[in-house]
């Protein structure tokens, strides 16, 4: 069970965007797995992909696509990777079937989505069916139905709205995200959504969502494999009373702070509905020499089996983090290195703090959220990751995922 994600709440629409949804049966029959994105005309459109060299086929579409995007497809189910050029033609077949049922576009501007099972083709005809049945169903207010269509083994649906003044003009934002195992993005995460209805030229929205990324969804690991389908979009409508035109408006660090906001949201609610999860954990480090040495002991920290195991049980091991520490491939002094959980101090310059009590540590373990910190005591850069425990669930959630 997710650990202290909200209920979803009804999510604000966004003039610009209609959205409809349909279950084509794709690998269950219970909820809705495909869905239909409309965009008016104008919108500009910003996305960031996996950088896997496996990257699935509607990865490939839908970065070529980008500048034309006027509606999308996504579904879940079925990643379409590993499939070669028969994949391609498959994604392009499902974009065909919105084009025809939306005659103001053509397939070509369709961009697809797809998660799920790696290496099985999709089954086209049955999306087919289910594309132009979403597309009958198309309304402003399908955020909410698009959320939980999207998810795979995600336990709760994930999806935020936010509504910020930015001088004269009032902007919304609404964003969902789905995913829950295979998470270490390496862009964005495996499928998120965000649209404005705020005015931004795609030369200034693109460059924004990357920054945005980076300090969100790049933020995240549950288990340290990046998705062959990753992949982050951004829609600005136009159609609300805000229009940002050059980099020197201050409006655009406003609009970028409140993307932050629902991005960052987003993202930590995939760490707290890791598969399996029953802890959330921050992972903090600071006092390195470089941003890129903390980022790489918060990572090893964060995707250690040893460290996520000894979480899980609730067990102050705290060998384990020195372990994590040490192979982290950063530049690292054992006699500089404190640890705490929490504010519980365990080690100070390497070796076990003076007063310290396992029970404290313990204490800290138990708790359904806590921080991890580490002062590697050698300079001033600071960063975080966010991610979880594993338990036995995620053992048994992958070991049956195509059963």
């Amino acid at each position: 069970m997710a650990v202290n994600v909200p209920e979803l709440q009804p999510l604000l629409a966004i003039p610009g965007v209609r959205i409809g949804t349909a279950n084509a049966g794709i690998k269950q029959r219970q909820r809705d797995d495909m869905v239909v994105m409309a965009l008016d005309e104008g919108v500009t459109v910003a996305g960031v992909f996996t950088r896997s060299v496996f990257r699935a086929a509607p990865v490939k579409l839908a970065e070529a696509r980008l500048a034309r995007a006027r509606a999308l497809v996504i579904n879940s189910g079925n990643a379409n990777a590993a499939t070669g050029e028969a994949g391609e033609l498959d994604a392009a077949a499902v974009c065909d079937a919105v084009g025809e049922s939306l005659p103001e576009i053509e397939g070509l501007d369709v961009l697809p989505f797809s998660t799920g099972v790696i290496g099985a083709r999709l089954p086209v005809e049955a999306m087919r069916r289910g594309a132009a049945e979403a597309v009958q169903k198309l309304r402003e207010d399908g955020w909410n139905a698009a959320a939980r269509a999207i998810m795979t083994t995600d336990t709760v649906p994930k999806g935020k709205s936010v509504r910020v003044t930015l001088g004269d003009g009032d902007v919304t934002v609404t964003g969902i995200a789905k995913g829950a195992g295979m998470i270490k993005p390496d862009m964005a995460t495996m499928l998120a959504f965000m649209a404005t209805d705020a005015a931004v030229p795609r030369s200034l929205l693109q460059p924004m969502l990357q920054r945005v990324a980076d300090i969100s969804f790049n933020r995240v690991t549950v288990d340290g494999d990046t998705s062959t389908n990753d992949s982050l979009v951004l829609i600005a409508t136009g159609r609300g009373n805000v229009r940002i035109d050059g980099a020197d408006d201050p409006r655009l660090a406003e609009l970028e702070r409140a993307l932050t906001d629902v991005a960052q949201s987003l993202a930590q609610w995939i760490a707290r509905d890791g598969e399996g999860a029953t802890r959330f954990v921050t992972v903090r480090v600071r006092g390195g020499v470089t941003s890129a040495d903390c980022l790489k002991v918060a990572y090893a920290i964060a995707e250690s089996p040893l460290v996520k195991t000894a979480i899980f049980a609730g067990d102050p091991n705290w060998g384990r983090f020195c372990m994590a520490i040490g192979r982290a491939g950063a530049e690292v002094d054992p006699g500089r290195v404190a640890l705490y959980l929490d504010d519980v101090c365990i080690a100070r310059n390497g070796m076990v703090a003076d007063g310290y009590q396992e029970a404290d540590a313990a204490r800290v373990m138990a708790q359904s959220e806590l921080t991890v910190l580490v002062d590697l005591g050698l300079g001033s850069a600071e960063e975080w990751v966010w991610t979880c425990d594993f338990s036995y669930d995620y053992v048994k959630i992958n070991a049956e995922y195509r059963s």
